[in-house]
């Protein structure tokens, strides 16, 4: 990968500081500003009206919405639902999904998602929904097919994952645990926040139901999608104004529609891809968007597979360090989201030495609350968390392995 044209299309990396905290929150596309800046001076109208410009605005944000389908290989633009956050959307889709749910229903959600997966599902027990929790083996950390099973019954109606886990890193294999939970005659909703900056969604392909992840930490705007299997969308209720219509997808879930600068910008985003691809295939014609996607992703995963092998290594050989998560880096089991606890230091006491050196690290819980409580680690104040993308490189690695030296 050119790491130099990576870090050229994103203006806050040209400072003095290191940025790995990116699981957080990763740094933006200039194209992604630019196209924010371009809505807001030259489309910024209410959609909707006769006039040219709220015509062509119109236009624009509907170019929008079908580049962003094709980004995630879903089958028509109505699919995707536009919202502020993950967390939004998720609680939406509970609220309005569970209208035809009955008392004794079950959902199944796991103790290793962020939390925006969980309490949106969690507190419909007060409407007599059974709530059952599918584990992680505390040895292995993995989510297990076979404990998935035994928590299958003819009355589950939903199971909430995540694809990748926020502090773990590991990805789960979600196309089998699509195919139990269909034949279980149940639907699945995935959270793929901690997934969408490292490698492809194609949600035909997954097959899954409704798929959900934040641009913000996808290298956008603050802002987040859900993709929704259309006929399911169609038959359910929305939660927006009362006149609207099964047909209203997906406006009947978007109270105050979407945010029309921030959808525009994610033109951006899918440019970026673009441009990737041509940079680094100039003579290779992939055909469709989604190969140069799928492309531009191996690249990035290569490179990430490096760094985090550096880290890991280091980590590896230090006695008083636990890594939470596997402690070796395989591109298709993980990504550069790694988390640690040291014997002795607690994670607030490693993170905080570190600021001095301008590297931007994270410790806590990352709202995957129950995670870190199945594994004793609260005492630890959680997890020290390095989450790498793809424009971080070889020699900011280095240096935060020399800083944790110093420390460690």
């Amino acid at each position: 990968m050119d790491i130099e044209f990576v870090r050229r299309q994103f203006p806050a990396l040209d400072r003095d500081f290191i940025f790995m905290d990116n699981a957080g929150g990763s740094q933006v596309l200039g194209k992604v500003i630019e196209r924010i800046s371009g809505y807001l001076t030259h489309h910024n109208v209410q959609l909707g009206a006769s006039y040219k410009v709220s015509r062509e605005a119109g236009e624009k944000l509907a170019y929008a919405s079908k580049q962003i389908s094709k980004f995630v290989n879903a089958s028509r633009p109505e699919e995707m639902v536009i919202g502020p956050s993950t967390s939004m959307l998720l609680r939406i889709l509970s609220l309005c999904i569970s209208k035809e749910w009955q008392a004794g229903d079950e959902v199944i959600v796991t103790n290793t998602d962020h939390e925006a997966n969980v309490s949106c599902w969690t507190d419909l027990t007060k409407k007599g929904i059974n709530i059952k929790i599918w584990k992680a083996n505390p040895d292995t950390l993995e989510l297990e097919l076979k404990d998935l099973k035994a928590l299958l019954s003819n009355k589950t109606k939903l199971v909430a994952i995540t694809h990748c886990s926020n502090i773990l890193g590991t990805i789960n294999p979600v196309k089998e645990i699509t195919s139990m939970v269909h034949n279980a005659g149940a639907l699945i909703c995935v959270d793929g926040v901690a997934y969408a900056p490292h490698r492809q969604i194609d949600v035909t392909d997954l097959d899954v139901d409704f798929y959900v992840f934040s641009w913000y930490k996808a290298y956008g705007p603050h802002l987040a999608v859900m993709y929704g299997r259309y006929d399911l969308l169609y038959e359910m209720d929305g939660i927006n104004h009362y006149f609207f219509k099964k047909k209203d997808v997906p406006y009947k879930f978007q109270p105050g529609n979407l945010n029309f600068e921030l959808t525009y910008s994610l033109l951006g985003l899918t440019e970026y891809f673009q441009e990737m691809y041509k940079h680094h295939f100039p003579k290779i014609s992939a055909g469709s968007f989604q190969k140069k996607v799928e492309k531009v992703y191996e690249v990035m995963s290569s490179h990430e597979e490096e760094l985090s092998g550096i880290l890991l290594q280091y980590l590896n050989e230090n006695p008083k360090i636990r890594i939470i998560g596997s402690p070796f880096f395989n591109k298709d089991k993980r990504i550069p989201t790694i988390s640690f606890v040291h014997s002795e230091l607690k994670s607030d006491e490693i993170v905080e030495q570190i600021d001095k050196y301008r590297i931007g690290i994270r410790f806590g819980d990352f709202y995957a609350k129950k995670l870190i409580h199945d594994l004793n680690l609260e005492g630890k104040n959680g997890v020290v968390r390095v989450s790498l993308v793809h424009y971080n490189t070889k020699a900011e690695v280095d240096r935060l392995v020399w800083a944790f030296s110093k420390i460690l």
